[in-house]
């Protein structure tokens, strides 16, 4: 595909947008006030506004390989920080799905080089901690599938260990946290697991506020 067709189909939704909506721009230029952060796969084909059918403005979106919380992603955590307290999100979403190359390319034994081995190793390490769990299921897409759920529930679990999401649950009871799978093959986003304030943490994670 040629790049100037991007541009040019920009113009033509600009145009759609004012033509259904002559003030939609000038709302959306002052006001930002989602109520979700998304943090997602950076894989094309789970764009969070339409898969939610949510319009922009709605969602406050992080991407990146596999939709991992890692503790030393300072990115991750200045996007986290920004939407707990500044935009007050009400709830933090973790959305993988099915079919991840992510996660398939971390069950294998390819050396993908050093940025994207040290990425990847995140998930092989989760797959070591559930190694029990994820082996009792056929080898194939139904052992990745199981992997891509098992590592959501992780990156959640990741998200409670931070002093961004304890201290916003210490103050103000929020935001909820949430699990969610997005099926490739149906379009539909499955949940996996959830935390809130009341939820409870290995003390070894716990930090005195």
């Amino acid at each position: 595909m040629n790049y100037n067709k991007l541009l040019d189909e920009n113009k033509e939704w600009a145009k759609e947008r004012v033509n259904s909506d002559p003030e939609f721009f000038s709302r959306l230029e002052h006001l930002q006030t989602p109520e979700y952060l998304w943090i997602g796969c950076s894989d094309s084909r789970v764009p969070a506004n339409q898969i939610t059918g949510t319009q922009p403005g709605e969602i406050f979106v992080h991407r990146n390989i596999a939709n991992l919380v890692v503790n030393t992603d300072v990115n991750m955590l200045s996007v986290l920080d920004y939407a707990v307290n500044v935009l007050n999100v009400k709830h933090v979403i973790v959305c993988g799905h099915y079919g991840c190359g992510g996660i398939k390319a971390a069950m294998s034994d390819t050396d993908f080089n050093q940025v994207l081995n040290m990425w990847l190793r995140n998930i092989k390490d989760i797959y070591r901690f559930h190694r029990n769990e994820v082996d009792s299921v056929p080898e194939g897409d139904e052992r990745a599938d199981k992997l891509v759920e098992l590592t959501v529930q992780e990156q959640v679990f990741n998200l409670a260990k931070t002093t961004i999401i304890q201290k916003a649950w210490s103050t103000d009871n929020r935001p909820d946290l949430h699990g969610w799978v997005y099926g490739l093959n149906n379009g539909i986003i499955k949940p996996i697991c959830e935390m809130s304030s009341t939820s409870n943490i290995d003390s070894i994670y716990k930090y005195r506020l």
